[in-house]
């Protein structure tokens, strides 16, 4: 099948970049209207108790709390009549008359501003048109709240995106150019990504016409559209020119090189695609944001791989090498050589590598075991942000005001009464103050804010809201919300629905792998791998991010972790590790499938992709580490911990681990019952096995 496309992308190469280009591009175009219809919201748990309590708040209530809050530093009189005034001139259709809180201990005064949209997107829309509109002569102020966080969030982000880019194409092809030796073999895999990165929106524009997509999905389609593209087009193009400089035709070339690298791309996208399509799993509607943009630009890339990649390669054929570096080496055999002699050195003494490397893995992920969860809040924003510092007043100065406590809502008409009895029971329980009406009883329906002794998600608080939920209260439904709530109940659906995800990049890497390579173990130990590498970056990540440990050098602030960041990273990393294992994998296995013993097997595989990997690892850190330079915490966690995890993977797990654990395995490493061997045999996507060709002399 792979061979069959390889020939007909070669002869039908002008139709197929041709049309491959413009669907791409106009994909693309159309795709920038994606970014007016992004949401900033699916953070909570749909369906879960602290969600219902919200969603029969405000059908009852209206919308409570302040989507924009403003904090005036004066408290004096005819000041504040000034800003009142201000503020009764907003428009009516956008923002509900303020609410004025003066503190006069601390010469302040908060203004309450709840936005009429419901909509996340529409909110920030309505802000837009008021922000502006806020200030009062005379009297400095500082903007915060849910929805200018949202957007400084949201600008910062895009801004910082955009910002990667610039900074990491340059050197991603200047890195190209030194590991292909030349400025044309170079280019293609940045082509390839482009158009991965544009097909990408056009489908996130497609999937947001019918369901909600948060913005960061933006960036993650950006960071692997982009980075896969360029694993698959250094994995097809190096594999492109070592046909030819096996004395092969262009044509032959392309149909060897679909047949082969064009397969092993197809394998290990769909493994990526399977760990991130796990995302789906969960309820919340910015873990299937992620899961939208990542699948559609990985399986973009894998298709633009398959298609322009080969059609380009065709009609370059030998003038691939062209605009070549002085020194780029004619002969790769001095590269392959060092790998083999490494892999010797690895397996002659397997066990003094692996217990080390695994020991050492196994420590580094330990503080993982400690790992505590939040919310994303004003903290991921940098210090001295003006939403930032305003969320800071108000916790200091206006610690009565903030929204941090549970809000109990109470269905079925009880009686007042009953009512006050339960809130004083509320407020008996350990970790909980006060528990009091927060709004005039309404179709039986009650409201009552509880606040708290500690921080929100502090384990008091925490052990508090199990305690009020346990509670027997009046009427006929007791829902216990607010933010303690909300994140504790995000946190569980998420852990509910962990070893379903689990189980699916189990099942999938098995079964997809079983499949390809026709071995039992193989599949295992690309699992175990995985994890342990895996591991091993959230441990680090925890180190840092929450205990501290050197977060001053990154300018983060500790705290815990958003769950839903952490479930990202656990399906990049597990794809993108299991990516490697395929890439090495494939050609251990064409070496043994052409009878070389498990060592020669095991040396030939690294000798042909340990540099492979080694460079792919090198520009998608480049890729992803710029990450690790944005403003907002939540984006450089995500590139601190991709640096991390390429790092580790590609190199001590790879080139060292993968190496002694094969070599202790032995033979026993391609074994799979004779029942199992046959199922493979006839669903196995089969090809005319590769045959290594000697070496010709190089072109003049």
């Amino acid at each position: 099948m792979f061979a069959k496309w390889g020939a007909l992308a070669y002869r039908r190469r002008w139709v197929v970049l041709i049309a491959t280009v413009v669907l791409a591009v106009a994909g693309g175009v159309w795709g920038l209207g994606v970014f007016d219809r992004l949401s900033q919201g699916g953070y909570d748990a749909p369906g879960s108790e602290a969600a219902r309590a919200t969603k029969t708040v405000q059908d009852t209530f209206g919308r409570q709390g302040g989507d924009v809050i403003v904090v005036y530093d004066t408290a004096d009189q005819a000041k504040l009549k000034e800003v009142g005034d201000r503020l009764a001139d907003l428009p009516d259709d956008v923002v509900a008359p303020a609410q004025l809180v003066p503190q006069p201990a601390a010469g302040k005064t908060l203004a309450i501003l709840t936005l009429r949209d419901g909509d996340s997107n529409g909110q920030i829309k309505q802000y837009e048109q008021i922000k502006d509109r806020l200030a009062v002569p005379g009297v400095d102020h500082l903007v915060g709240g849910l929805v200018p966080t949202q957007k400084e969030i949201n600008d910062m982000s895009s801004s910082d995106l955009a910002s990667a880019e610039v900074v990491s194409m340059p050197i991603v092809l200047l890195l190209l150019v030194v590991i292909f030796g030349g400025l044309v073999a170079a280019s293609l895999p940045v082509i390839v990504g482009g158009l991965a990165i544009l097909g990408s929106l056009g489908v996130l524009h497609v999937i947001s016409l019918g369901l909600e997509v948060n913005s960061f999905a933006v960036n993650v389609a950006s960071l692997l559209g982009l980075g896969m593209a360029i694993d698959y087009g250094l994995f097809m193009v190096g594999r492109f020119r070592e046909e030819l400089a096996a004395g092969r035709t262009s044509a032959d070339a392309v149909r060897r090189t679909v047949m082969s690298a064009g397969r092993t791309v197809v394998f290990s996208a769909t493994l990526l695609v399977i760990a991130l399509a796990g995302l789906l799993l969960f309820p919340h509607g910015f873990l299937k944001s992620l899961a939208y943009g990542g699948m559609s630009a990985v399986a973009i890339a894998a298709v633009v791989s398959l298609t322009l990649l080969p059609a380009l390669l065709g009609v370059l054929g030998h003038r691939v090498d062209k605009l070549s570096v002085p020194w780029r080496r004619k002969d790769r055999q001095p590269s392959e050589r060092g790998w083999r002699r490494l892999a010797a050195v690895v397996m002659k003494r397997p066990v003094l590598f692996a217990l080390p490397i695994v020991a050492v893995l196994v420590a580094l992920g330990a503080p993982f075991l400690n790992v505590k969860f939040g919310e994303i809040t004003e903290k991921v924003l940098p210090e001295g942000n003006q939403v930032r510092v305003a969320a800071e007043t108000i916790n200091r100065d206006f610690a009565g005001m903030t929204n941090n406590g549970f809000k109990v809502v109470i269905t079925g008409d009880p009686t007042p009464a009953e009512v006050q009895a339960f809130a004083t029971r509320i407020g008996e329980v350990s970790g909980v103050g006060e528990a009091k009406p927060g709004a005039e009883p309404k179709n039986g329906v009650w409201l009552l804010n509880a606040s708290l002794d500690q921080a929100p998600l502090s384990e008091k608080s925490k052990e508090a809201l199990r305690e009020v939920r346990a509670l027997d209260g009046p009427g006929t439904e007791v829902l216990v919300g607010g933010s303690t709530a909300v994140v504790t109940d995000s946190v569980d659906a998420i852990s509910d629905r962990l070893p379903l995800m689990a189980g699916l990049l189990i099942g999938a890497t098995f079964v997809l792998m079983f499949l390809a390579f026709g071995s039992v173990l193989l599949p295992i130990k690309a699992v175990v791998m995985s994890a342990l590498s895996l591991s091993a970056t959230f441990g680090v990540l925890v180190w840092v991010f929450q205990e501290g440990h050197g977060a001053s050098l990154l300018g983060v602030t500790p705290g815990p972790l958003e769950s839903g960041i952490v479930v990202l990273m656990a399906a990049m990393v597990f794809g993108l590790s299991t990516d490697y294992e395929v890439f090495l994998l494939s050609r251990m296995v064409e070496a043994r499938g052409r009878g070389a013993s498990t060592e020669e097997a095991v040396a030939t595989g690294l000798a042909k992709t340990g540099r492979v990997i080694t460079a792919a690892a090198l520009l998608l850190i480049v890729v992803t580490g710029a990450f690790a330079f944005s403003r907002i915490a939540m984006m450089r966690f995500v590139g601190v911990g991709m640096i991390l995890a390429l790092a580790l993977d590609a190199t001590v797990v790879r080139v060292l681990l993968v190496p002694a654990v094969l070599k202790l395995l032995g033979n026993a490493v391609w074994w799979a019952p004779g029942p199992l061997r046959r199922i493979q045999e006839r669903l196995a996507i089969h090809e005319e096995a590769p045959v290594e060709d000697e070496p010709v002399p190089a072109r003049v």
